[in-house]
């Protein structure tokens, strides 16, 4: 039996088992968050410090993802998926029960180097057992899980850590990680697979690791350190933009690479790649920054916020099987085209906001950007494998999806350091009008009881809200055009988008 016409005895319990060790993956980047505080206070330690929970994870996983594939030709995809869900068990028992803040770190540090395979593999696996005709569907499922899971991530945690203790955000994983193993090795243990033993490209490996590793430490910590202002800020991202330089002019030449950048020479790898990273990007800062709005500016709490957001994740649940069974028939430049036009337009609808908005008016619009990222996961991955053979996959899908996580990264520095840079724009243009002798701020001065210090304090505050409110209106208007643009490039991909499996060569 060759390896494409495998089969696995029951084919929705498969999807199950892959689907859950993705979504235990995909839930565990956000569940953190919102138990950093209480981590940190447990542990004894400041609650900046405590961000290396979230710094260490992302870092080893961006820098594991590339190895993908890699890692899979060495080793099988299926004995590649087990291990690292078997280890992601194991990393997240250890960050359970460490009793300081260096043993969680350097836990989580190694729960995200094994975790970096999970979703690529799945997403491999998947396109494996399906026939052709069905792959949209283990796609659509597969996007599904990758939308729900960082929405549950901060409400579930938040949950845990209030009515249990922070260590239960990671000894979740346990028991959905068993079951997953347990059904992975039922339904995928007998699939014939072809391993290949090459060299290990040891100035490559060096490479990424500098490289990327320094890149993920200057995004994760740029704002904290005020960018540029900071030596160590400097230094990280010299090193890393040199080793990253380097490693690219490597991996091209070199005979063994363990990245393989030469499937770039794809066209519609390259543009459903670029549709990927730049639309989950966009999705990304758009979903960092309405939460900490709403509790920074309209006081929300944490619980709330997530509620307020949730609501993306409504749509997706029923539309994506639906897209999945039937998407196959239409161009998928148009499903991704309509995705990027639905989150454009909820921008533009975002950008309308005034600090007097209520919460059924936030949790619509999301409900309707839902409708986008429904569209969104499926057609853009179709786009970007549908040239690649076999083999090529799960390379392939490693490296799109490091570069999505990557582009999530900068969409998390930028979007913070653009959202305060425009506040701090708007406030002093706010400001310049505000002075004893303005005859309006005498006046409003008078309503509040006339001119003290407590008072230029209230003024100062409300000018603050409006600031922030006008950043974040300046904000959602550059979204909307960026994924108005995003249209424009998914419609360089090029028909057909059925994967191929055989031997030939794709368009490039």
């Amino acid at each position: 039996m060759s390896d494409n016409t495998f089969r696995p005895a029951s084919l929705v319990l498969a999807t199950v088992g892959l689907s859950l060790a993705t979504f235990m993956q995909v839930l565990d980047t956000t569940i953190a968050n919102v138990a950093l505080p209480t981590i940190a206070g447990n542990l004894g330690v400041s609650s900046e410090q405590g961000t290396w929970v979230i710094t260490s994870f992302a870092v080893c996983n961006a820098i594991s993802l590339p190895l993908t594939g890699w890692l899979a030709r060495r080793m099988g995809e299926v004995k590649l998926f087990l291990a690292a869900v078997i280890l992601f068990v194991i990393t997240s028992f250890l960050c359970g029960i460490a009793q300081s803040m260096t043993e969680l770190v350097l836990f989580r540090a190694l729960q995200g180097l094994v975790a970096g395979p999970l979703y690529p593999m799945a997403q491999t696996l998947l396109l494996a057992i399906y026939p052709p005709m069905k792959r949209g569907m283990a796609l659509s499922l597969l996007a599904m899980v990758a939308v729900v899971a960082p929405i549950i991530g901060p409400i579930a945690g938040g949950w845990l850590t209030d009515n249990y203790s922070w260590p239960w955000i990671f000894f979740i994983n346990l028991p959905i990680g068993a079951i997953a193993i347990s059904i992975v090795i039922a339904q995928l243990g007998k699939k014939p697979e072809q391993t290949v033993q090459q060299p290990i490209d040891y100035v490559g490996l060096i490479l990424l690791v500098l490289g990327v590793g320094l890149l993920q430490v200057v995004l994760d910590k740029g704002n904290d350190l005020d960018w540029f202002e900071s030596r160590e800020i400097v230094i990280g991202t010299a090193i890393a933009v040199v080793c990253l330089i380097a490693l690219v002019i490597w991996e091209l030449t070199d005979d063994h690479p363990i990245i393989n950048l030469r499937l770039f020479k794809y066209r519609n790898f390259s543009f459903g790649t670029l549709g990927l990273v730049l639309g989950y990007a966009g999705f990304f800062g758009i979903n960092l920054l309405l939460p900490q709005w709403l509790q920074t500016q309209l006081g929300y709490t944490a619980i709330w916020a997530g509620l307020a957001a949730a609501p993306i994740g409504i749509l997706p649940v029923f539309l994506s099987p639906v897209i999945g069974r039937l998407g196959h028939k239409v161009d998928m430049r148009l499903l991704a085209g309509g995705s990027f036009l639905v989150i454009g337009t909820t921008c533009f609808l975002r950008a309308s906001f005034t600090t007097e908005v209520d919460y059924t008016h936030i949790a619509l619009v999301q409900v309707l950007m839902g409708l986008g990222v429904a569209l969104f996961f499926m057609p853009t991955t179709t786009i970007l494998l549908s040239s690649l053979h076999h083999r090529e996959i799960a390379e392939g899908s490693g490296l799109a999806t490091f570069l999505r996580v990557l582009g999530g990264s900068f969409a998390s520095s930028l979007t913070t350091w653009i959202w305060h840079r425009r506040e701090v724009f708007h406030h002093a243009q706010l400001t310049e009008n505000i002075n004893a002798f303005n005859p309006a701020t005498q006046q409003y001065l008078q309503q509040l009881g006339g001119s003290s210090q407590s008072h230029y304090a209230q003024i100062d505050h409300l000018i603050e809200g409006q600031a922030y409110m006008m950043s974040t209106v300046d904000y959602f208007s550059m979204m909307a055009w960026v994924f108005m643009g995003l249209f424009l490039i998914i419609w360089l991909a090029k028909p057909p988008f059925g994967a191929k499996h055989g031997g030939g060569g794709g368009d490039h």
